[in-house]
């Protein structure tokens, strides 16, 4: 009997106990629907991953440090006993020290073949900040224009990637705009912005605080400590766009490395975080494999990330999620299993007699068995259809509302559905009936046909 027969037999079989086909098949379904989101919500994930890394982070670029703690490695130093050696390239942040980048780590790394540019890692924490036409002081941060990634301008303009704004500019979010009580964002362009920094003075002496107190009393002395100030003054070149794939330029103003520079050796100027950095960010030329440059950089002491090992963290950790997702998904299917099983053996029972009267007119035990694997496939087929259509209504619908609340920004979704992998699901779920079956449709290929007809 011909493969084709068999499966039309089998479903025209189906058909006659529609109800248990269909609860058995549902059974299914509700394992499809789990698996059919779950692929889509990683595909999704991955998607905005992507667009993530490549909105805040150059293909080319690496992250170098001094200490592999940053990247979650060995290195630090945990408090543990509370003593640690000390270190004088080294900064603590809680009960971890890490060792930071010096001058002459900056050269090294300058020196390698193959590395572009590179710029250190500022930290610096600002007093204020003030904007032309407002009186009020605001606490802002402030953070170095990255070069190598192209930010969406909601006025003004930015130079090309791999370019620099000029030292005299500086770009502020749109985000601040609300705060400033400014309407329309073209008036903030050409403004002036004013950054204020200070710094301990460390060169007041005891002597000198000594005549201070002796000239002028506590007034005097005091005013003698004060922290020096200094101000620098920039210019608005553009306000950026609100993003959902931006970072850094989402919550503070950007100005050209130099400044950065400037701003950070005058803050720690007498400190001993002078021209001390805990990570720096380098360009490879175009054309050189960054993982080529990296090998290099970890040989002479420096661990390095490159912009794929951020990809492939990220994607870590929505594999992960993506998994424990689909072990929920796997128990259901487990439990559909033995109700395939349970069906099927109910099924035999059911129709010995039709088995026996099979066999009477010449049906093999093989197209037999087969005619009960083909059964529990429809089962799978029809469970796996429903599931994953259920799951593409249903996400369909919901992916909008899904974007907003997570907020994804416009043209990012949660959740994309795609043809091949769904396919690919519900012929498994086909196969793993088909499996699910053998034990029912072995017992009906060996059913004896006279004794079959026997049975009422």
């Amino acid at each position: 009997m011909k493969r084709i027969d068999i499966a039309a037999r089998a479903g025209r079989s189906l058909r006659q106990a529609k109800a248990r086909t269909l609860l058995t098949s549902l059974a299914i379904a509700v394992g499809a629907f789990t698996l059919t989101l779950s692929l889509a919500a990683g595909e999704g994930s991955r998607q905005y991953a992507d667009k993530l890394i490549a909105s805040n982070v150059d293909e080319q670029s690496l992250f170098i440090a001094k200490d592999a703690a940053l990247f979650g490695e060995g290195g630090s130093q945990f408090g543990g006993s509370g003593l640690s050696e000390y270190d004088p390239d080294a900064a603590t942040r809680g009960n971890v020290t890490f060792k930071q980048l010096t001058a002459a780590d900056i050269e090294a790394i300058r020196a390698v073949k193959g590395i572009k540019e590179i710029q250190p890692l500022y930290q610096v924490a600002i007093k204020y900040i003030k904007f032309e036409g407002k009186d009020t002081r605001y606490t802002s941060e402030v953070s170095t224009y990255g070069a190598g990634i192209v930010s969406e301008t909601l006025v003004g303009s930015l130079p090309g990637r791999g370019e620099q704004i000029a030292d005299g500019d500086i770009v502020i979010p749109e985000a601040y705009l609300e705060t400033l009580g400014v309407k329309d964002a073209s008036s903030m362009l050409g403004k002036s912005v004013a950054v204020t920094v200070g710094r301990t003075s460390s060169s007041v002496t005891s002597e000198q605080l000594a005549q201070a107190f002796a000239s002028g009393g506590v007034e005097a002395a005091a005013a003698l400590a004060q922290p020096e100030e200094k101000q620098f003054i920039y210019k608005v070149r553009a306000v950026t766009k609100q993003s959902a794939t931006a970072l850094a330029s989402s919550s503070s103003v950007l100005i050209a490395p130099s400044q950065m520079k400037a701003i950070s050796e005058f803050v720690t100027q007498g400190t001993a975080g002078f021209q001390k950095y805990m990570a720096a960010t380098a360009i490879v030329n175009d054309g050189t494999d960054p993982a080529t440059v990296k090998a290099v950089l970890e040989q002479k002491g420096y661990p390095t990330q490159t912009a794929k090992d951020l990809q492939s963290l990220i994607f870590t950790i929505v594999n992960i999620l993506q998994g424990i997702v689909i072990g929920f998904a796997a128990l259901a299917l487990i439990a559909s299993v033995f109700g395939i099983i349970n069906t099927q053996y109910i099924s035999v029972l059911e129709r010995t007699q039709q088995i026996g009267l099979m066999k009477a007119l010449g049906m093999s035990g093989r197209d037999i068995a087969k005619l009960f694997r083909y059964e529990a496939a429809w089962i799978g087929f029809l469970g796996g259809l429903i599931g994953s259509l259920l799951a593409f209504v249903i996400g369909t619908a919901v992916n909008p509302w899904v974007t907003e609340q997570l907020s994804l920004g416009e043209g990012n979704s949660l959740l994309i559905f795609q043809l091949i992998p769904i396919v690919i699901l519900i012929v498994s779920l086909m196969v793993i009936a088909m499996v699910a079956g053998y034990f029912p449709s072995r017992k009906a290929a060996k059913l004896d046909p006279i004794e079959a007809l026997r049975t009422e």
